[in-house]
């Protein structure tokens, strides 16, 4: 019996570059391939299909460009728990609130409450507004968190 990996299953050194191209790309989606040539240790060749090869095993499934929200105006965060006002009706919840721009992510959670939302909004007077649209909305009650400071955040899980 040997002991190799199959093209399935990529030995250790393989994840562990593999990792790294996932790292250096997490924190910087439009490196070079020959950057990220130089950081792994590959040709640039290489690279490019170990790329692919990643982008078609879904493990990287987009680039995107980091927005400051602050300089668009959008200086408030905060974190809206939101509980359905009658649990008989439709777990629709996400799908009603998927217009509003405002809300950046909306979580499913465990707990007394059911989703989670983060928002970005201009000033208290732009969530105070945002609130009383999800509530009228979803038809759910609203607890909230305002965010002070933001010491970092969208970090890659690698």
């Amino acid at each position: 019996m040997s002991s190799s990996s199959s093209p399935a299953e990529p030995g250790a050194a393989a994840l562990d570059v593999d990792r790294a191209l996932l790292a250096a790309l997490a924190r910087d989606g439009r490196a070079s391939y020959t950057d990220l040539a130089e950081r792994v240790g590959l040709s640039v060749s290489a690279v490019h299909q170990r790329v692919r090869r990643l982008e078609q095993r879904g493990l990287i499934i987009g680039y995107r460009a980091s927005v400051d929200a602050r300089k668009l105006g959008l200086g408030m965060t905060a974190f809206v728990s939101i509980t359905p006002l009658d649990l008989a009706e439709a777990d629709d919840a996400p799908a009603k609130l998927a217009h509003l721009d405002a809300i950046e992510a909306c979580h499913s959670v465990a707990g007394v409450e059911s989703y989670l939302l983060k928002v970005r909004v201009a000033s208290p007077e732009a969530l105070e507004a945002l609130l009383r649209e999800i509530r009228a909305t979803a038809n759910v009650n609203t607890r909230t968190t305002v965010v002070l400071s933001t010491f970092y955040e969208d970090r890659p899980p690698l």
